[in-house]
């Protein structure tokens, strides 16, 4: 089996996504090559094949350029799979590989199966296992999901040019807008999930989060529903960090939350369900109810500073 993994940069540097695909090819057992836009002086730390563009020449993203570009090197390497990341990129160049080699598509891999691949679906709540229904697929893998693996080596550099010409010219990023709210830099988040109840108990969360003096934080479905700003979002859809301390309050675990978290230093879930999939990855469930559970650990935290 192989795999030719689509790696990334952004401004010169390259994404430790990069890392995750190969890790992900790991667990397939795949013989690996890899296609990047990049430059000479950063490279993976990877001893396979690399197909390098330049992007000084071709942009760090182009989909007419690099559709092609990465074209020419599923024609060197004939991949069983075309591994993206589901990023920005992944989201809009994996389709536009995908039809012009007319080959199946699989998005938001989030793990591997014994009959194919598994991803999410009914928005998060379960997962379904599929199989691509053609011998070379393309694939897009969940960010987070999979364990990165930096192999070490240096790459064996093949250089690929294109003489397509494309009307798309690469001007740069665009920051995204500032607010209040980084939870990326938070060492504490306490984040609230639908088992909060209702708007008026998320007040809880943002109380338990100033009295661990961290900040809080909360689950697509209760950004959804108004209770909190969206500047607050954790998950693949929201913001992905790595805290000393994640508390889960009333979160079930889709695996887009799951995926947002998986780099917390110590993760504490308080749910009702004992069998709640935020158990797999908390290093401590409590089985409770949060609207019960958290005014009382409220007032025992106030207590003891004060104190």
């Amino acid at each position: 089996m192989k795999a030719l993994l689509i790696g990334e940069c952004r401004e010169g540097k390259l994404l430790d996504s990069i890392y995750e695909l190969i890790g992900f090819a790991a667990l397939l057992g795949a013989d690996t090559a890899m296609f990047l836009a990049g430059g000479d002086s950063r490279l993976p730390s990877f001893g396979g094949r690399l197909y390098l563009a330049d992007a000084l020449k071709y942009g760090e993203y182009n989909p007419d350029l690099h559709k092609e570009l990465i074209l020419a090197a599923v024609r060197h390497e004939q991949p069983d799979y075309i591994v993206f990341s589901h990023s920005s990129y992944g989201w809009d160049l994996a389709p536009r590989v995908a039809a012009s080699l007319r080959i199946a598509q699989v998005s938001e891999v989030v793990a591997l199966a014994a009959a194919g691949f598994e991803v999410p679906c009914l928005n998060g709540r379960m997962r379904r296992t599929v199989r691509p229904a053609t011998a070379q697929a393309v694939l897009t893998i969940q960010a987070g999901t999979f364990a990165p693996l930096i192999p070490g080596g240096t790459p064996q550099v093949e250089r690929l040019e294109t003489a397509v010409k494309s009307i798309i010219e690469f001007v740069g990023y665009e920051a995204a807008e500032m607010t209040e709210v980084d939870l990326g830099r938070a060492e504490v988040i306490v984040s609230a999930g639908r088992g909060e109840g209702k708007k008026e108990n998320s007040a809880r969360i943002t109380d338990l989060a100033k009295a661990l003096g961290g900040e809080a934080g909360a689950t697509r479905p209760v950004v959804d529903a108004g209770w909190m700003e969206k500047s607050r979002q954790v998950g693949a859809t929201g913001q992905t960090f790595a805290p000393g301390l994640y508390l889960a309050c009333g979160i079930s675990g889709a695996i887009q939350h799951l995926a947002g978290i998986k780099k917390s230093g110590f993760i504490i879930a308080i749910n009702r369900d004992k069998d709640a999939s935020i158990g797999e990855v908390a290093d401590v469930l409590v089985v409770a109810d949060v609207v019960q559970l958290l005014p009382a650990l409220i007032e025992r935290l106030k207590n003891r500073c004060s104190g």
